[in-house]
């Protein structure tokens, strides 16, 4: 039997103290995607943070049933935030039956976070055949080999199948693009930018509105109650 932990375990003892910074609407860029642009900069240069891009996905499926699970951000411009994956997964599955959908970016060392609500599309199978072309060898057989979110019998299938792959791909030899795979645009109505404060009397500053993210004109910013 392995050892019992040597601290109770009493998750409502734990406290943490925000006290890294302040937020105010007069620090906020003009648009939400610059205004995510400087923050991700900033938590990509902090080595308490090991991954500034992985965010976590919430769906729901067409009964609303939600599920979430960590993705990684692989680009950000004027129509949205993007990420890729297997285009039959549960997610995937879930964007298409109910395409409404909400990401958090958990930047805990700085008392920071992000959180975009909006509506997701698929991306254009030549903007996905451009970043899959981007990834390492490895992470482009890795695409075939797993048909996610299905029921396997072992993991033996799995590296047979990655095996397999190998055979037929080898090292500098082309990966054709998967038909089961592709990107996501969550096109925003709202962007949120959280900073922790002292007392839970957290700053909330909303961006609300829609269309291009660098159109000033078109988004709302509010400040929310913690």
């Amino acid at each position: 039997m392995a050892d019992m932990a040597t601290e109770p375990f009493d998750p409502a003892a734990m406290r943490v103290s925000y006290a890294e910074g302040v937020l105010d609407v007069t620090d906020l860029a003009p648009t939400p995607l610059e205004q995510f642009q400087d923050w991700f900069v900033t938590a990509t240069q902090d080595e308490r943070i090991i991954e500034a891009n992985a965010m976590v996905l919430a769906t729901a499926d067409a009964s609303g049933l939600p599920s979430t699970r960590t993705v990684l951000l692989k680009g950000a411009d004027e129509r949205g935030f993007i990420f890729y994956t297997n285009l039959g997964s549960r997610k995937s599955t879930e964007l298409r039956s109910n395409p409404n959908a909400s990401v958090t970016f958990p930047w805990y060392a700085l008392h920071r976070q992000v959180v975009v609500c909006g509506a997701a599309e698929e991306v254009d199978r030549a903007e996905s055949l451009e970043y899959f072309r981007s990834r390492p060898h490895e992470s482009q057989l890795g695409a075939w080999a797993s048909a996610q979110s299905s029921r396997i019998e072992s993991r033996a299938t799995l590296d047979d199948r990655w095996v397999e792959l190998h055979e037929q791909h080898p090292a500098g030899t082309e990966v054709p693009l998967p038909d089961m795979w592709g990107g996501w645009l969550i096109r925003p109505t709202t962007v949120e930018f959280w900073q922790g404060r002292p007392s839970r009397l957290h700053d909330r500053l909303r961006y609300r509105g829609s269309g291009s993210l660098i159109d000033a004109g078109g988004w709302t910013i509010e400040r929310l109650s913690p």
